[in-house]
């Protein structure tokens, strides 16, 4: 019994509670502002590969394929080694502001052509018809994109769009590659400690509570959300 005890000891883990709260708090406004981004990255790319122009299609394919077939890793590694500290490339004179948007960028270079790839298959669900309808009327293409198949392309994939995101909320504990602290990196630094030889369960028990208080909620809302706002064929 007391080596269960031992093992099952959350009092390093609330002893360090403050922390780990910083590091979930870190690990927030990394997702917020990159969900933001990746949308507009995303919205951006499908718009250049489904473009009649060719030069805008080869620059969006080049794009999706070598973002997607590149490890999130080496992404951040190359923002935070080769942009920041080899070209000199800074955000701010602040270490901790510079480092977070190089974190920023990465991650939503790198979600913005899953994201794309998800709005390209929902214009593949918009019928043919309205965008002939849209040049007969005279709008150009970027119009008719904008204003009829961009919108009904959100509305089918509200759900791939939450499981991108909920992945990309995930993949935030690897930012620590562009040397920004989140929770993983917040937990790695306690793993260090001493005083966690015998509290590292809880800890892990913590973290993974804390990533589904995050996830989970967010699964739910984009489930209901694509329920609400499905395109009646």
């Amino acid at each position: 019994m007391s080596q269960l005890s031992e093992l099952f000891d959350f009092g390093p883990f609330f002893d360090n509670f403050d922390l780990i709260l910083e590091g979930f708090w870190a690990t927030v406004r990394l997702s917020a502002a990159s969900a933001v981004l990746s949308l507009v990255i995303g919205t951006v790319l499908v718009s250049f590969r489904v473009s009649p122009v060719p030069v805008l299609r080869a620059v969006g394919a080049a794009y999706v394929n070598v973002l997607r077939n590149t490890p999130l890793t080496l992404v951040l590694l190359m923002c935070a080694l080769g942009l920041n500290d080899t070209l000199a490339l800074k955000f701010s004179d602040d270490p901790g502001t510079t480092y977070y948007w190089w974190a920023v960028t990465g991650l939503s270079a790198y979600t913005g052509a899953f994201v794309c790839e998800a709005l390209r298959s929902g214009i593949n669900t918009v019928p043919l018809g309205q965008a002939e309808a849209a040049r007969s009327i005279g709008l150009t293409f970027f119009q008719s994109l904008r204003m009829i198949i961009l919108p009904q392309a959100f509305r089918a994939v509200i759900a791939p769009l939450g499981s991108i995101l909920i992945a990309m909320i995930k993949n935030t504990t690897v930012a620590a590659a562009a040397s920004y602290a989140e929770t993983a990196t917040v937990m790695k630094d306690l793993l260090d400690l001493p005083t966690f030889n015998s509290g590292a369960i809880p800890l892990f028990i913590g973290v993974a509570i804390g990533f589904m208080l995050l996830t989970l909620p967010t699964g739910f809302f984009f489930g209901w959300l694509a329920k609400r706002m499905a395109v009646a064929r």
